[in-house]
């Protein structure tokens, strides 16, 4: 059986579901900095900002959420 794409709409739902989107602001041409630590550590520019997070807390993993009864 062939696999089939999913659509942009698809990935776009599921993400909107499944994330938080947050953004960052650093200095004018820092930018390729983040980008070059980022890749140092095969992390993406996301990974490392949650992985700095959960270092600064002195967490391994984020904190389970309770349930929300609406969903």
């Amino acid at each position: 059986m062939a696999k089939t794409k999913t659509s942009a709409a698809v990935k776009n739902r599921y993400a909107a579901k499944a994330y938080d989107r947050l953004s960052v602001i650093v200095p004018k041409g820092q930018r390729e900095t983040v980008e070059a630590i980022a890749a140092k550590h095969g992390e993406t520019i996301s990974g490392i900002f949650c992985k700095a997070l959960l270092t600064l807390e002195g967490l391994t993993d984020w904190p389970v959420k309770a349930e929300d009864p609406e969903q």
